[in-house]
């Protein structure tokens, strides 16, 4: 299993006070409560915490695209890969990802990832996501185009990347009358793309048809809503397009601290776990899903499995239903080893600063994950994995 350290890089000291005279702290919350010089001092902090990840062996770090918020202040995660792309020797680095439908312009997403790699020799991932319903307030867009401007983005990009140029593009949201981008990226031949996702029905159809065989990443979500999303993964490879899934192309993300026991990790990351779901992620489900963004078939599989986002949620609760790992070392490590046993994900994202928490806690998270969880967990394979049992076909 390969074992990533996900940031999103959130406005940790929002003063909550304020955060209370509104809705969510997405889309309207005033930028008025974004101080930049607090700004300046977090960004080299969670740049610092990535970079020490990388030092201690993970094998890979990760960052994401969010507008107008305080959850994560990565409007362009391509600026945050690109400040780690120097800093950092050996381990992958994860875009997941740009919101390549949310441009007018998308090749120069392209470009700029092709920049990177080239510059890492070849150590980017690029996730492509449709982006949350938020974002899609945020930034004007129709969001029931998001599918179609979605796969539109990624075919382009792909062949931007891929076939030699130039050459005309003519869809119909993109039209590109010379497609050439330089650079064209190091990995031949192209970087590998994942795909992150709520648990949208079309998503999961997309990444799985056998052109693409995309890496699917479940996010946020109780452990049998995860089991639910990615056997339906396997099933429509299996049922629909004829082949079976490999592991490889499955993975999981999950917020986790690890305490020296049990009831300390609980004390320790309540205040800010709970900060993370109740007051950062909070958002009206109209926000989150719009509507037209998902199909109506959708709409109901994602909203039966969302109510972790509704708010009032406390850690145990939580941990019940597996949407986070918290504990001391052992029971982390046997959390996590369960649940590859019942759904066989070899990618593991991990969230190990969330919320309101400080840079020491977080600090001594990184280093307690790395040095006596990860050793554990590296050396699953599917030889630990119960198999794929078949529940239900799912529509192409």
């Amino acid at each position: 299993m390969q074992v990533f350290m996900f940031h999103l890089m959130p406005y940790a000291t929002l003063d909550m006070a304020v955060r209370d005279r509104y809705p969510s702290a997405w889309v309207t919350f005033p930028n008025s409560a974004f101080d930049p010089r607090e700004g300046h001092r977090l960004y080299n902090r969670y740049l610092d915490e990535l970079e020490l990840a990388a030092e201690l062996g993970f094998d890979g770090i990760s960052v994401n695209e969010h507008h107008q918020n305080a959850y994560g202040l990565m409007p362009s995660p391509v600026v945050m890969a690109a400040a780690l792309s120097r800093r950092t020797q050996g381990c992958r680095i994860a875009i997941l990802g740009s919101a390549f439908a949310l441009r007018e312009h998308p090749l120069t997403l392209a470009e700029e990832h092709a920049m990177i790699d080239c510059i890492t020799g070849g150590r980017l991932i690029t996730g492509f996501v449709r982006g949350i319903g938020a974002e899609y307030y945020s930034m004007g867009m129709n969001p029931t185009t998001s599918h179609e401007r979605h796969e539109e983005a990624h075919d382009l990009i792909v062949r931007a990347w891929t076939e030699p140029g130039p050459f005309a593009f003519e869809g119909k949201h993109y039209h590109f009358e010379y497609v050439n981008i330089w650079p064209r990226p190091y990995q031949r031949p192209h970087p590998q793309i994942w795909c992150p996702s709520l648990g949208s029905t079309e998503t999961i159809v997309w990444a799985a048809h056998p052109k693409r065989r995309h890496v699917y990443l479940q996010n946020y979500s109780p452990m049998e809503s995860v089991a639910r999303f990615l056997d339906m993964y396997r099933e429509v490879a299996e049922t629909t397009y004829g082949y079976a899934a490999a592991s490889e192309q499955i993975g999981w993300t999950a917020p986790v601290y690890v305490g020296e026991t049990d009831a300390k990790a609980i004390d320790e990351a309540r205040p800010h776990i709970e900060s993370l779901f109740n007051k950062f992620l909070h958002l009206p489900f109209e926000i989150l899903f719009p509507p037209g963004y998902l199909s109506a078939a959708s709409y109901k599989r994602v909203a039966a499995h969302k109510q972790t986002l509704a708010g009032g949620q406390k850690i145990e609760r939580m941990m019940e239903q597996g949407i986070i790992i918290v504990g001391s070392p052992e029971t982390v490590r046997r959390k996590i080893t369960e649940a590859h046993k019942r759904i066989g994900f070899q990618t593991f994202m991990t969230l190990l600063q969330f919320g309101t928490m400080p840079e020491d806690v977080t600090e001594k998270n990184i280093r307690r994950f790395a040095t006596e969880v990860m050793p554990a967990i590296n050396g699953l394979t599917d030889r630990q994995y119960r198999g794929f049992e078949r529940k239900e076909k799912v529509p192409a």
